[in-house]
């Protein structure tokens, strides 16, 4: 089984969120991100994950970029 999260860094905190799944989960670092995603998906999947079966974990950083603008009507 494969999961993808796409993670995004705004406001000096990084977050996730599973494609396809209800899985969202935050971190204060990339580091505590990776932690608490691997959390976050054992957790929502516990009763469905057979003895011995895997689960892969990928991410995809979102890059966004803020233009703040203002114009005078004048």
């Amino acid at each position: 089984m494969m999961v993808l999260f796409e993670t995004i860094c705004e406001d000096g905190y990084w977050s996730a969120n599973a494609i396809g799944l209800s899985i969202f989960t935050d971190g204060k670092t990339f580091e505590e991100l990776l932690k608490n995603i691997e959390e976050a998906v054992f957790l929502y999947f516990e009763d469905e994950i057979k003895p011995g079966e895997e689960i892969t974990i990928e991410t995809r950083t979102t890059h966004q970029v803020h233009h703040i603008a203002s114009s005078s009507g004048c």
